[in-house]
């Protein structure tokens, strides 16, 4: 472990103090925690409370990713909200160990995701939590993502060997360099060209795990980097990453080709909102398999937002399933315009971390009515799932589960009142 912690009562102290970075060193420069946090558990005396008032926080504040994993990435040097998985499986650990210290139950929001994985829960992340979700006394819930209209997920099929496809990608004006992955499945191998927007080919790359084959465009600045691993996970997949440094303004073409078709579907992720330029996006985008990592994991609950106050899905809330064809989102909870607290001041929010934000809330209720006060002293993450999934609210007109709407919207009154026997 790292970094410096922070009690309760120097926190409080911190807020009475005129100078209160003397006692506590740190500040939320961003506010999307602060704002989830308030979300979650505010008992503020005002006009707003959160979900669960009488909680307790536990706040974990992740350091950005290092210049390295930035680099390889090709995340801009401006952004602030890149975090590596590594830090955050820290922080669950962290915050385990100090709730059983405690001898407190403890619900952990997970508000940020990630494109750059498979998208079937096989991550190391995703898999952790899966572990994480069949403790007792801890329940994790996970973003869906605001990815479906961004034009970050593209998919096809290769109908056999010695076939291929072409995956057009737009790049405006004075974008940063950036990363896409592309994901096949087992046995299938594939291999890669590329077309620059003035016409330049890069020569297909021959499928060889780990080889990294790097192309210096001659009448352009771009550089074009792609690199093959296979097998992969379990599933035994293979994965296509290809980085695109100083990318010429226009439509990129990618095409695949199919070294060994017998399954022939592949998928493929751009970076999510704002970890790559505005605007960067495929010509023939696919809504359906954007929940983003570690929402993807089978584990966790994972929320989508919709707009309560008209009862409409949120228009950017991810869709499912995962890649594997499971059901993601598990639900969805209100995440438009939603009030909450700033560093500044109160304020709203929209998108899917501040439906995980209600969300986790719920599960705060829950583990104090089943584990503080006895109920079931048996609750984990899968067994809050199943109960809140029951209690969800479904429109007549919707057939669940649904790719949009997961099992319905969050009801937890209803679950308990599904306790009480009460219909």
């Amino acid at each position: 472990m790292y970094g410096i912690e922070y009690t309760n009562e120097q926190i409080n102290r911190a807020l009475q103090s005129e100078t209160p970075f003397d006692i506590v060193p740190s500040t939320d420069t961003v506010g999307h925690g602060t704002f989830l946090a308030s979300v979650a558990a505010s008992k503020q005396k005002s006009e707003y409370v959160g979900a669960a008032p009488e909680a307790d926080l536990l706040v974990v504040k992740l350091r950005r990713a290092n210049k390295f994993f930035n680099d390889f990435f090709c995340i801009p040097e401006s952004q602030e909200n890149a975090y590596s998985a590594a830090d955050v499986m820290l922080a669950i650990e962290y915050m385990i160990n100090k709730a059983n210290s405690l001898g407190m139950p403890l619900a952990i929001c997970i508000g940020l995701g990630s494109n750059m994985s498979g998208h079937d829960g096989s991550s190391t992340l995703s898999e952790y939590i899966s572990v994480i979700s069949q403790i007792t006394g801890i329940c994790i819930c996970t973003a869906a993502g605001n990815e479906s209209n961004a034009g970050h997920h593209t998919s096809g099929f290769l109908p056999a060997t010695g076939s291929s496809d072409d995956i057009k990608i737009r790049v405006p004006e004075n974008s940063n360099s950036f990363m896409l992955h592309i994901f096949t499945n087992s046995p299938d191998r594939m291999s890669v060209s590329l077309k620059s927007p003035l016409g330049e080919i890069v020569p297909r790359a021959v499928a060889r795990s780990g080889a990294i084959t790097e192309t210096n465009l001659v009448l352009e600045r771009a550089k074009i980097s792609v690199r093959y691993f296979f097998p992969v996970g379990a599933a035994g997949a293979q994965i296509i990453i290809i980085r695109f440094f100083y990318p010429t303004p226009g439509i990129w073409d990618v095409t695949l080709h199919g070294d060994i078709i017998v399954n022939g579907r592949f998928d493929s992720w751009l970076p999510i909102t704002g970890l790559i330029s505005p605007g960067v996006q495929f010509l023939t985008p696919d809504p359906y398999t954007t929940v983003v990592v570690p929402g993807t994991s089978a584990g966790g609950i994972t929320s989508g937002a919709y707009n309560d106050s008209d009862n409409s899905l949120y228009i950017s809330s991810s869709w499912g399933p995962t890649r594997n064809a499971k059901i993601k989102p598990d639900l969805v909870a209100p995440g438009v315009d939603v009030s909450g607290i700033y560093p500044i001041g109160n304020g709203t929010m929209t998108g899917t971390s501040v439906a995980a934000a209600i969300t986790t809330g719920a599960c705060a209720l829950m583990l104090q009515w089943g584990i503080v006060e006895q109920n079931d002293v048996s609750l984990n993450t899968n067994r809050i799932k199943s109960f809140l999934i029951r209690g969800c609210k479904r429109e007549p007109n919707i057939q669940y589960p649904s790719y949009q709407w997961g099992y319905g919207k969050l009801d937890l009154l209803n679950t308990f009142m599904q306790f009480r026997g009460v219909l």
